[in-house]
């Protein structure tokens, strides 16, 4: 997987991307961490690993995986959780659907048969529902999971697609944007982990909100 850069969002995860870096030595690929500079404890927890830093310029997550994506070099990217909560051997399957079959985006999913999640709560289950149903009905997005941002796709592709959303609504901009360019678009197996440590950073009512909001105003936009 040398043509694969791992673009790790990062904020207060001194606890957890420790761990997260440790397990990942085995695998050939680049690492880039997107954090803000003033995170000093997860910058200093971090300076033993082999792993790119970038600076965020602005704040919020979709912003982190934005300017991660752009600064990608590798033809690859894949979007990986800074908190223990992405398994790195799911990687080689979806990273084969890409290269062997021809996809551009490989969506993994918590809700397919043999599938499951150790994070998850029941208002997380319920919104993510809802909200993947809204993609399959409105936007045709063939994927059971659109919340679930453990994502492996094209890096071109992904850097012409116009990515605006600055926090969460990220998770639902790209598939949208990737459906609306007709990109071939798969999911992959996926069995979420409980976080090493750390709090959420998703305001389950807040953000939900802000996701159905945007999936409104994308249904009647055109870009």
């Amino acid at each position: 997987m040398k043509n694969l850069t791992l673009v790790i969002p990062a904020k207060k995860e001194k606890e957890s991307l420790p761990n997260v870096l440790e397990e990942l030595k085995k695998y050939e690929f680049k690492i880039l961490i997107v954090l803000e500079e003033n995170d000093i404890e997860t910058i200093e927890a971090i300076k033993q690993f082999d792993c790119e830093i970038l600076y965020q310029k602005s704040k919020g997550y979709g912003d982190a995986l934005i300017q991660g994506i752009n600064n990608v070099k590798t033809e690859l990217f894949c979007i990986f959780n800074a908190d223990g909560s992405f398994n790195p051997e799911e990687l080689p399957a979806m990273h084969d659907k890409i290269n062997k079959d021809n996809f551009d985006f490989v969506f993994a999913s918590r809700y397919e048969k043999n599938c499951s999640s150790e994070d998850d709560t029941w208002v997380t289950f319920v919104g993510n529902f809802i909200f993947s149903k809204i993609g399959n009905i409105f936007f045709n997005l063939e994927i059971s999971d659109i919340l679930y941002t453990y994502v492996i796709g094209k890096t071109i592709l992904a850097q012409q697609l116009n990515l605006k959303r600055k926090d969460f609504v990220f998770c639902v901009e790209l598939p949208i944007k990737a459906k609306r360019q007709n990109l071939k678009i798969t999911t992959s197996k996926s069995n979420e982990r409980a976080r090493i440590g750390g709090k959420k950073k998703v305001n389950a009512i807040k953000d939900g909100f802000l996701i159905l909001i945007a999936m409104i105003k994308l249904f009647f936009r055109s870009n």
